[in-house]
């Protein structure tokens, strides 16, 4: 088992991007706004950001990976602005990493959540993944 409290609560880190067309709502299926920060690349902002900060202090052989997002997405981006995501740990329990999430864009705050990882063996992880898909692969239907 790996010892993760020895990255220190409170411990954070910021991202920025600037928004571009492949991160507005049209190009993931959500209607008409073509100018506008999407939820689902908030979301993916706000996980490169919690994974980056936690993965940084495992040792070889181990990440993180998600197991619950709660975000709430309160104003619109448009095309072009700059998106910070601030990403803080906040609790451990056993190997699982909480983390709280804030994200802002040049006027003011757009987001907030919260984000828990699981700190694994990324070997482990990849043979149970064969596991699953070799019984997928001799299904009879």
């Amino acid at each position: 088992m790996i010892n993760i409290p020895t990255i220190p609560i409170g411990e954070s880190l910021t991202i920025q991007k600037k928004i571009t067309e492949e991160d507005t709502a049209l190009n993931y299926g959500s209607g008409q706004l073509e100018n506008l920060l999407a939820t689902p690349s908030l979301v993916a902002l706000m996980i490169e950001a919690s994974a980056k900060l936690l993965d940084a202090h495992l040792p070889e052989g181990y990440i993180t990976v998600g197991q619950m997002a709660q975000v709430i997405h309160e104003k619109p981006t448009v095309l072009g602005e700059t998106v910070s995501v601030k990403v803080e740990i906040t609790a451990f329990d056993g190997n699982k990493v909480q983390l709280a999430m804030h994200a802002f864009d040049e006027v003011g705050q757009i987001g907030l959540g919260n984000h828990v990882r699981a700190v694994v063996n990324k070997s482990a992880l990849l043979s149970k993944a064969n596991e699953r898909e070799t019984l997928l692969e001799n299904r009879d239907f």
